[in-house]
């Protein structure tokens, strides 16, 4: 199959997705809106069509199933209820996996056949025939058989808790009738192995692969949550037929283990359903609409560099300088708005990634018992491509925490003399060259005593650094890691879980993110960040023989050293009656060699960013660079926020002032 056609058929199957889960959303919030039901047909009428021509025959016979079921809703032959959406929404994540699989595979290996026949049966027995379907059930279930029980006893396991760094899953599985009954099982396991890591059991390794089970096998796995093993047991060769339970409490006491890696946010005894942020987690934006005005512009400033080029070109083997000079002015102009038409190109409407997220709080509100009304405003505000994709999974984790943590239980709201359905709001803005993220809602607030005495007992502050602290600095502490531990989780820190990795990824995107809250009336995160990213002006600092880049706007003032004091052994200097330590950079980063020492220049930061001055030995320039940031085992490396590649070649660090 030609790559062209299935890309663009995958980027229209996903639009056409998130089209229908808000649809659906719409048609059960006011069962009576016909416009929202006419578009759900016509969502459904697509994607059956466009399943059944490219060749892919489940999903086209799950999606017309759909299409039935939705036209007798139309009809008004049958009645919108929450178990006949929780039904037509479990068929539409099973189509999203089989997108899935055929981006990943250029195929799709999932069975459709047992949901079309419960949608099938809806349709001749009634509503009452949805009742067996769950809040947030996947719909895959064709690789999970209800039917399978194990005889096998978690009591009977052999756990070190020290051993686990996840959850403890146990997965029952079925390798199906086979010939080689240890062969099948034997491969089934190895496949499993490569993705995590199995704890124990039962029957014993050894017996599995000899074939000495009946009909199936108990496998305990090291894993993340239910949802993911499911998801990879799915897609695993020999593996027929599995059952996935969490048997962390019965086997792992309160303390062996680390509920949630701390570092990442992941906390399962606070999230209700671990799994759902995997469900419901947002791809990589790998496609983007270009407006053909822009295509004729690039087109244009394409055509002129050319021209420039062999102008260039010639001026440089007639050795006429003067041509040559005057070319060069003219790359200028020609670099200069081809950059401003690329980054305009890499602009993506935000919507494009929040349009999944009403499915997200709908299916967490229904599962938690709450009441929630959630509204997007400012979704067509654009962002950079990377820095949307960056964003997607810290705003699904903010979204989570006010739907849990943040939203009282309906009968608590009305107790508290509130409405018993609660409101989350994400609103965007655009401020000049930054866009402006706000989540709010209405909930409980933050417990500022609370995280006051959490931080003493985390030794975050001290109780005279806390006191002098007013409120909005103290419930900023949420995003410091020691907030982050998962086995001491209370209603007080339960916001915080994670809230550090939120906290990092805005901070590497160049931006900030902050928490505003009113005890009993609600809290409100605020997240400020670049349109576009990579084209920086810094200014160049000499260090030694090194040369490192400084953001120009972090940059207030550069003057001498000789204004500098030495105030209780530190070196400072003073600006506008404040004290600004002096950091030596020659130090901070061990430059070897000769350095200026006592002498030098002094790059004073904005106090907005930081209240420091960076000693060095000389300033050279400014010039606008493309950032790349630090990757892999230098990820997160302090006082660099990555590096640079000059016009001669040499590469130069760009310095991180708050973590310098």
């Amino acid at each position: 199959m030609d790559d062209q056609y299935l890309d663009a058929f995958i980027r229209e199957s996903e639009e056409a997705i998130t089209e229908l889960n808000n649809s659906l959303l719409e048609l059960e919030s006011d069962p009576s809106n016909t416009e929202a039901m006419d578009s759900i047909f016509r969502t459904a009428h697509t994607l059956k069509g466009n399943f059944g021509a490219m060749g892919f025959d489940n999903a086209a016979n799950l999606a017309h199933a759909m299409e039935d079921l939705l036209d007798e809703m139309r009809q008004g032959e049958m009645e919108v209820t929450p178990d006949l959406m929780d039904l037509v929404f479990a068929g539409v994540d099973q189509i999203e996996v089989i997108v899935g699989e055929i981006e990943e595979h250029g195929e799709s290996e999932t069975e459709t056949d047992e949901m079309v026949d419960e949608l099938r049966a809806v349709l001749e027995e009634g509503a009452a025939a949805a009742g067996g379907t769950e809040a947030g059930d996947d719909g895959d279930s064709s690789d999970s058989d209800e039917s399978l029980t194990t005889d096998a006893s978690v009591s009977d396991v052999d756990i070190d808790g020290d051993a686990v760094d996840e959850q403890v899953l146990q997965a029952e599985i079925s390798v199906g009738e086979s010939d080689m009954l240890g062969v099948d099982s034997m491969l089934a396991v190895e496949s499993i192995e490569e993705r995590f890591d199995i704890l124990d059991s039962s029957p014993s390794r050894a017996d599995i692969e000899d074939g000495e089970f009946e009909d199936t096998f108990v496998l305990y796995l090291d894993g993340p949550d239910a949802a993911t093993v499911d998801a990879e047991l799915g897609t695993t060769g020999k593996v027929d037929n599995f059952d996935v339970t969490d048997v962390t409490d019965d086997l792992v006491s309160d303390g062996d283990t680390d509920d949630g890696d701390s570092s990442s946010g992941g906390d399962a005894s606070a999230d209700p359903d671990p799994g759902a942020e995997e469900e419901h987690s947002v791809d990589e934006i790998k496609s983007v609409r270009v407006d053909v005005d822009q295509l004729d512009d690039l087109h244009g400033l394409v055509e002129q560099l050319v021209t420039s080029r062999i102008k260039l070109r010639r001026g440089v083997e007639q050795n006429n300088l003067d041509s040559t000079s005057e070319t060069l002015n003219e790359l200028d102009k020609i670099t200069a708005n081809l950059q401003n038409t690329v980054m305009d190109m890499r602009l993506i409407p935000l919507k494009k990634v929040v349009g999944k997220f009403p499915r997200l709080v709908r299916d967490l509100a229904r599962e938690l018992d709450k009441d929630i009304e959630f509204e997007i405003e400012g979704e067509d505000i654009e962002l950079d491509r990377t820095i949307l994709t960056e964003i997607s999974d810290p705003l699904m984790h903010i979204l989570r925490n006010a739907v849990d943590h943040g939203i009282e239980p309906p009968e608590e709201r009305e107790q508290a003399g509130k409405p018993r359905t609660g409101h989350i709001t994400l609103r965007a803005s655009r401020e000049r060259d930054h866009v402006i993220i706000k989540v709010e809602d209405d909930g409980a607030g933050l417990d500022v005593d609370g995280i006051r005495e959490k931080a003493i007992e985390k030794g975050v502050r001290s109780p005279e650094e806390l006191d002098a602290m007013d409120d909005s600095a103290v419930y900023d502490l949420v995003f410091h890691p020691g907030f982050s531990t998962a086995d001491e989780v209370t209603d007080t820190s339960g916001r915080g879980v994670g809230m550090d990795v939120v906290h990092d990824t805005v901070s590497q995107l160049d931006g900030s993110v902050s928490v505003d809250s009113e005890p009993g009336e609600g809290t409100t995160v605020s997240l400020r960040l670049p349109v576009t990213m990579a084209i920086v002006k810094v200014l160049f600092v000499k260090v030694g023989d090194e040369e490192y880049g400084v953001p120009i706007k972090n940059v207030d003032e550069i003057t001498g050293t000789e204004e500098a004091k030495q105030v209780n052994g530190q070196e400072v200097i003073k600006h506008n009656d404040e004290i600004y330590p002096v950091i030596h950079l020659d130090d901070t980063f061990d430059i070897e060699g000769e350095t200026a020492n006592g002498d030098g220049m002094l790059v004073r930061i904005r106090e907005s960013e930081r209240q420091v001055a960076l000693h060095c030995d000389s300033v050279n320039s400014q010039e606008e660079v493309v950032v790349k940031p630090l990757e892999g085992i230098l990820s997160g490396t302090p006082g660099l926020s990555g590096t640079a590649v000059l016009g001669d070649g040499n590469i130069v660090h760009i310095l991180d002032v708050v973590t310098l």
